[in-house]
């Protein structure tokens, strides 16, 4: 059996983790007092963690979407940095030195068994309400700590540091911390790309623009909050905390608009099925699995977000015909009336104040695939499959995915029809095997 990378690093992050809390229990920890400031810190970074909103319907993130749907949170976008105090506080600490002038001592294995413990502790009231912390969080966690533990304590333990002082320093510091969010970044791209099969490089590119958000106030304040606790003393953890914390206040307030933003997308898609113009659950289920199909394609997150709202929306036109459709099944219909349709839609979505772009994929939908946007191929493709696999009963998926792909030729774009057939099988694979992927927060 091929050992997968998720369940690789999982095992790193295991063995470092018990080969540390197994030396620091045999040696005792040093400087408690500094060892239970910075756990606290952690702890209440962990217990501020934001999940995010739950979907309305109860269900978990991704619960009841259709074969090969992405794992997207349905209700706000992706948090990658759910937690930035206790990430902040957890790389001070792997980079202390010194704590109000005087040298500490407790070794790079202290760092990453204090981390390990008051991120655990942190999130007992979590994992009470169905929230805890998953393996791939905590493996992250647990490797990117200790990589800077590792890298800093041992040669300030033996004073090769002593001569980097003042702007050296701090230099040093802020060089180790980048680098370990590159890392961080890395090991998250693969893990999800482990997880889910999606394409290792777009889903490390989507990660690496991230970094200069809250990842970068996350470096800075780890800088900061080890240089302060040298000079000052640990009275500087809880000063050097408040930025952090308005910035995320700042963060959940912009994650709560996104989310209404969304929802009221969603809603307005629903008028089809209010209507009865189209059956219950057709256009989420087209803009789920759009946008694992995107993510297979490589499309960004800002294309993905574009493409979900127009998947959403693609069937909007339908409220402009005075008769309407059966069953919807736009697929069909002759190309001019298709056409006809797809103008209608864009023409009310464009009166709803949503982006441009996305008025544009609606009402590009319908034309020949060479002269269509990707997003617009995308969208086509898998309306189309919705409404073939909807109504050809039990065998109807392997049916139309054949159809798609005997119409390849004319009507539906070859790269797209095949992504389609990727997730498909992924999906199938993934369900055999039972795994499944969170992606609501991470970060060292």
């Amino acid at each position: 059996m091929t050992l997968r990378p998720h369940t690789l690093v999982h095992a790193c992050a295991a063995a470092l983790a018990a080969g540390c809390l197994g030396a620091t229990l045999w040696h005792g920890i040093a400087e408690r007092g500094a060892a239970l400031a910075f756990g606290v810190l952690v702890a209440l970074g962990e217990l501020t963690r934001h999940h995010g909103p739950r979907p309305r319907d109860g269900r978990q993130p991704g619960a009841g979407a259709p074969p090969g749907a992405g794992t997207q949170p349905r209700d706000g976008p992706r948090i990658r940095q759910a937690a930035p105090l206790a990430a902040a506080g957890s790389l001070a600490y792997a980079l202390l030195g010194e704590a109000g002038g005087r040298p500490s001592h407790h070794g790079a294995a202290q760092v990453v068994a204090v981390v390990l413990a008051a991120s655990l502790l942190g999130s007992v009231p979590h994992i009470g309400r169905g929230r805890g912390p998953t393996r791939d969080r905590l493996a992250r966690r647990t490797l990117t700590v200790g990589f800077v533990a590792v890298c800093f304590q041992p040669l300030y333990g033996r004073g090769t540091l002593d001569d980097w002082g003042g702007p050296a320093h701090a230099l040093l510091l802020l060089a180790l911390l980048s680098l370990s969010a590159l890392c961080d970044a890395v090991l998250a791209a693969a893990l999800a790309h482990s997880r889910t099969g999606w394409p290792f490089p777009p889903v490390l590119r989507d990660e690496l623009r991230a970094l200069p958000g809250i990842g970068a106030a996350v470096v800075a304040t780890g800088a900061v909050m080890a240089l302060g606790v040298a000079v000052v003393g640990l009275w500087a953890l809880p000063l050097l905390s408040v930025p952090l914390l308005l910035a995320q206040l700042s963060y959940r307030r912009y994650a709560a608009v996104r989310a209404t933003y969304r929802q009221t997308i969603a809603s307005l898609a629903r008028a089809t099925e209010i209507a009865g113009c189209t059956p219950a659950g057709h256009a989420r289920r087209v803009a789920d699995l759009s946008q694992s199909v995107g993510r297979d394609l490589g499309l960004s997150e800002p294309d993905l977000m574009v493409l979900e709202y127009a998947a959403l929306m693609h069937d909007i036109g339908q409220l402009s015909l005075v008769d309407p459709v059966p069953a919807g099944a736009t697929a069909a219909l002759p190309a001019p009336e298709q056409r006809r349709i797809a103008l209608l839609g864009g023409a009310v979505v464009r009166r709803t104040g949503v982006d441009p772009k996305v008025a544009g994929i609606v009402e590009r939908q319908a034309e020949p695939h060479q002269e269509q946007p990707l997003a617009a191929r995308i969208v086509r493709v898998v309306n189309a499959y919705d409404e073939k696999s909807r109504a050809g009963g039990p065998g109807g998926p392997l049916t139309a995915l054949e159809e798609l792909r005997l119409g390849t030729a004319g009507e539906y774009a070859p790269q797209v029809v095949e992504s389609l057939a990727r997730v498909l099988s992924r999906a199938a694979g993934a369900r055999a095997h039972g795994d499944g992927y969170d992606e609501g927060g991470g970060g060292s």
